[in-house]
């Protein structure tokens, strides 16, 4: 298993290089900024890129997603809801993604967005258990995405709902590694550490521990903060909409 993070402060993000060295397979997960440094990665550790993966239609920042697939050869993947103009390589919940030894289990976890996914990685070589779940704007340390910038915030809070309460059923040990820490504008009370569990963010988390759907959804639509600059313009731009 070979894992790299890339953080991000402008805009404030996390992008993921991994997957199985000893069969030369990998995979990007939502790349922010030039493309030029996951290229650069996959070569250092010998793995070539067979996906790269947007957890979600994103409306922070401008994805590469695309021009990394084409550079590299790769496939670009969505969740097969998602609203866009493109083609692409769609994915449900329960799907496999192989990279070798390595497995990326699909779960949809819509609520930040509805075409949201996140990622549960399994080496093989170690155990058939999962070892980490990639939950990009879903669940992330200190706090759950808001819901209300490809939705309603009601809508967007049900949904988000019932994805934490498959979250919650991870085990406890299981490392989370989000797409977004302290700074970024898709959550409220973000930590600045890029990685958790999932037992200390179901104890520690305000937002994760509600377990009554409807305080969780009052807690989730009340005080929202501003959206980020031309949050619906660059939304539509990463659905290939000018």
């Amino acid at each position: 298993m070979i894992v790299r993070q890339f953080l991000h402060t402008d805009p404030v993000g996390a992008s993921y290089l991994l997957g199985c060295g000893g069969k030369a397979s990998g995979a990007v997960i939502d790349p922010i900024g030039p493309i030029a440094p996951y290229l650069e990665a996959a070569e250092q550790t010998g793995m070539k890129i067979l996906y790269v993966i947007d957890t979600h239609v994103h409306a922070d920042h401008i994805s590469t997603g695309r021009e990394l697939a084409e550079a590299s050869g790769g496939k670009y993947v969505l969740h097969e809801s998602a609203d866009v103009t493109f083609d692409y390589h769609g994915v449900a919940d329960g799907d496999v993604l192989e990279l070798g030894n390595v497995t990326l289990g699909v779960m949809h976890t819509p609520g930040h967005t509805p075409e949201h996914i996140s990622l549960l990685v399994t080496d093989r070589t170690r155990t058939k258990e999962p070892w980490f779940v990639v939950t990009g704007h879903t669940l992330m340390v200190g706090d759950l995405g808001r819901t209300e910038l490809a939705s309603s915030a009601e809508e967007g809070a049900r949904a988000l709902f019932a994805s934490a309460q498959r979250l919650k059923s991870l085990p406890d040990h299981l490392e989370v590694l989000p797409g977004a820490f302290s700074g970024s504008v898709c959550g409220r009370k973000l930590s600045g550490k890029p990685s958790s569990t999932i037992g200390f963010e179901r104890r520690f988390n305000s937002a994760f521990a509600i377990d009554n759907e409807a305080d969780f959804i009052a807690a989730m639509v009340a005080d929202i903060p501003p959206p980020p600059p031309g949050a619906a313009q660059t939304r539509a731009l990463n659905a290939g909409r000018s």
